[in-house]
């Protein structure tokens, strides 16, 4: 018998108390402590906090209103309108009145990380445009073992938290590892050409006056995961279409789409067989390389810091960011001999699928850790109710 099943045996033999979230947490409205300048620096100290899924906005050097929490006395930030919360556990702001601070109304009695985890199990979409906690929220019914229990509870679900965080620290730590050796790799030292004088055609599609539920795919901004084009995610056109009015825009197999417009200009992803036969809009440009060149390499060159700094240095100022198919022309490079240009791909690459492969790599073991988690939290938080 595990320590938690004797406990539980030993502690409350004939089921559990269930108690409403408005009896166990009280809660604060969050008004003295939001933010009066929104112009945000990282280099400020105070951390500027949504319930929503951006979490930190930013950091100000307001030091009036701040809300002290800290390791002791953390506190639970709750959107009034999503649902969606997050522990806290340092100082900071808020961004506004549309959120609820929870604190436990009696520290002794309940342990405040066993009512959060108890909250994570709660399942809830609001499906109206309301404020939630008082009228919907807080009604649910959460168990309340022991305070021996919750404790037993929260020591084991915490070692789960800890590894997934870990492994998230260690994600973030690779990816910075992999940007520093791509920008060396791609050695400014090599001689540089312009990326027009290595395409067959660099490119850009046209939007059609509709679309279809079947047909020809049709590639938008939307449809990118990462390097890669989500299936899932594509328009449809008719073959006539296609063929027709949108001929210039015709995919090929290797065709890289660069996005030129709007807030995510610099996103690229590279054509596969398995989307084709396929067109895309005037928001994608379309980059067919040579047939000497490593097309990986240019992709990797397109995704470094040489490109997004030459998109900054053009777009600056722009009420709408654009980049043309000239300037695309015009973007200059370093290209090593095709030999040279696969072994960096090899390098890269190595370290790219151990920070984004999601079947593979880095996210893929925090995926697998963090169903483990949810699977032992819901299995730790079901008991039997008391009959009272």
């Amino acid at each position: 018998m595990s320590r938690i099943e004797k406990l539980i045996k030993d502690t409350c033999p004939d089921g559990v108390e269930y108690q409403k979230l408005e009896d166990v947490l009280e809660y604060e409205q969050p008004t003295k402590y939001i933010v009066s300048n929104t112009e945000y620096d990282n280099s400020n100290p105070i951390p500027v906090l949504t319930a929503g899924r951006s979490f930190i906005l930013g950091y100000t050097d307001e030091i009036d209103g701040v809300y002290k929490a800290s390791k002791e006395k953390p506190v639970i930030i709750f959107d009034d309108f999503t649902t969606s919360f997050h522990w806290v556990d340092f100082e900071f702001k808020v961004k506004s009145s549309a959120m609820k601070m929870l604190r436990p109304r009696d520290w002794n009695k309940y342990n405040f990380r066993y009512l959060y985890y108890a909250m994570c199990t709660i399942e809830y979409v609001p499906v109206e445009h309301s404020r939630q906690w008082i009228s919907n929220y807080s009604q649910f019914e959460i168990p309340v073992p022991p305070i021996e229990v919750q404790q037993e509870i929260v020591r084991i679900l915490d070692k789960f938290t800890e590894l997934e965080a870990g492994l998230q620290a260690e994600l973030e730590a690779r990816k910075k590892q992999y940007e520093y050796y791509r920008e060396m790799l791609l050695d400014e030292t090599v001689i540089k050409i312009k990326l027009g004088s290595i395409c067959k055609v660099i490119t850009k599609g046209t939007t059609p006056k509709s679309f279809t539920d079947t047909g020809v795919n049709f590639i938008k901004t939307e449809a990118f995961d990462g390097n890669r084009i989500n299936k899932i995610k594509l328009s449809h056109i008719d073959v006539y279409t296609h063929t027709t009015f949108l001929k210039r825009s015709i995919l090929e197999e290797g065709d890289i789409l660069l996005t030129i417009a709007g807030a995510t200009i610099g996103k690229c992803a590279i054509v596969t067989s398995d989307v084709l036969p396929a067109n895309t809009n005037q928001a994608l440009a379309i980059i067919r390389l040579n047939a000497d060149i490593n097309r990986d390499y240019i992709m990797h060159v397109i995704r470094s810091n040489n490109m997004k700094n030459y998109i900054n240095k053009k777009v600056k100022g722009s009420a709408q960011p654009n980049l043309t198919l000239e300037l695309i022309n015009e973007f200059t490079l370093p290209l090593p001999s095709l030999e040279e240009q696969d072994q960096v791909v090899i390098a890269l690459d190595k370290f790219d699928n151990f920070c984004n492969d999601s079947e593979r790599g880095l996210p893929a073991e925090i995926e697998a850790r963090h169903k483990q988690y949810e699977y032992y939290r819901d299995k730790l938080l079901t008991f039997e109710r008391k009959v009272v």
